[in-house]
C-alpha cells in the first residue's frame, strides 16, 4: 500500500488545521505575557508536528497524535461534561483511524524501507 490512506490524510489535515488555527488564535496571549501561553503554543505546535509527521509517513507521528488527543481528554476532565465527551469520542475515532490494521501496515511498510 503506497498511497496515503484517506484516514491518515483526514487526521493529518485536522491536526494541521487545529494546530495552526490554535497557534494564531492564542498568539495574542503569548505577546501579552499570559502565564500559560507558552504551554498552549507548544501544544498547538505539537499538533502541527504530528500532522506533518503523519503526512511524511513517520510512525512516531501516530503515537504523538494519540498522546496529543489523550492529553486533551485529560484536561477536559476539568471542563464541562459535553467537552469531555467530545474529546473522548474524538480520541476513540483518531485512535481507531491511526491504529487500524490497514493504516498500521502503511506505516510499517515505511519503516521496513528505511
Amino acid at each position: 500500500m503506497k498511497k496515503l490512506p484517506i484516514a491518515v490524510m483526514i487526521v493529518a489535515a485536522i491536526y494541521l488545521l487545529v494546530g495552526v488555527a490554535g497557534f494564531i488564535f492564542h498568539f495574542h496571549e503569548l505577546t501579552a505575557g499570559h502565564r500559560d501561553a507558552i504551554a498552549i503554543e507548544l501544544t498547538e505546535m505539537t499538533a502541527v508536528v504530528s500532522g506533518v509527521g503523519l503526512l511524511l509517513r513517520q510512525n512516531w507521528a501516530r503515537w504523538l497524535a494519540l498522546v496529543w488527543v489523550v492529553f486533551h481528554v485529560f484536561i477536559s476532565i476539568f471542563h464541562p461534561l459535553p467537552e469531555l465527551l467530545i474529546h473522548a469520542a474524538l480520541c476513540g475515532v483518531i485512535a481507531w483511524l491511526l491504529f487500524r490494521p490497514a493504516t498500521a501496515l502503511w506505516f510499517k511498510e515505511s519503516m521496513s524501507k528505511s
